[in-house]
């Protein structure tokens, strides 16, 4: 089984290449360039420097959300385009899982957090229970007080991870009565090889679908949205 994976959902771009035994290769980069200038290459690149074809891959692993919507627009896009060329399944992996699943094993209690703006962050919340990983909470997205709240209910350390941290963590840090660890950087980003990785797990449970089905998942509305729904508000 080879599967390609992507992830646009944040300022990261990450591409890979896995299969159920390891990781054939992996690109990410994180900087100023939009995705829409590096995702298709890097796909090129990674494909190239494995050698292979892209029509030896079974499925398109791809961040479903949530996340920035011109960054999962552009992913969704790709992973379509690929998947209709080739007709292979796109598995949809929400956006937050892939970022837990970075954390093999830990008893900590994981927490990622993607900025989202506007005082709220997308998260969930996850265990590594006896070798399973357990959503104890699926994505969502919250604002900073009610999250805070909502890990105080736990006992367990907290491990978090993501932009969101950077971000917010400063506002709710003192509301918390867990104590809580910070992932190291080269753990607190999207990478395409945790979310192939858990790709393949969701492949072999038949979590897949076509291209035509396959929408990411926002969890709340555009800014465009919003402004055309206060003003509908305001008529």
């Amino acid at each position: 089984m080879k599967i390609l994976a992507l992830d646009s959902s944040g300022l990261v771009a990450s591409v890979a290449v896995v299969t159920e035994e390891k990781v054939l290769g992996e690109f990410t980069v994180n900087n100023k360039k939009t995705h829409s200038q590096t995702l298709l290459p890097m796909v090129d690149e990674v494909i190239k420097i494995v050698d292979m074809e892209l029509e030896e891959l079974d499925a398109i692993a791809v961040a479903g959300g949530p996340g920035s919507f011109t960054g999962l627009r552009i992913g969704a896009s790709t992973a379509k385009g690929l998947a209709l060329v080739l007709d292979i399944p796109i598995i949809n992996v929400p956006t937050v899982d892939a970022l837990a699943y970075n954390f093999f094993g830990t008893d900590k209690l994981i927490c990622p957090m993607m900025d989202a703006r506007r005082n709220q962050v997308y998260t969930g919340l996850y265990q590594w229970k006896a070798g399973n990983f357990t959503v104890l909470r699926p994505q969502f997205a919250a604002e900073v007080e009610e999250l805070a709240a909502i890990l105080n209910e736990y006992e367990n350390e907290i491990l978090f991870m993501g932009d969101g941290v950077e971000a917010q963590l400063s506002k709710f840090a003192s509301l918390l009565k867990a104590p809580y660890t910070i992932a190291p950087i080269h753990l607190s980003r999207q990478r395409a090889a945790a979310l192939g990785s858990l790709g393949v797990e969701y492949y072999k449970a038949g979590r897949i679908e076509n291209a035509d089905s396959f929408e990411p998942e926002y969890l709340r509305m555009s800014q465009a949205e919003r402004e055309r729904a206060e003003k509908q508000e305001g008529v």
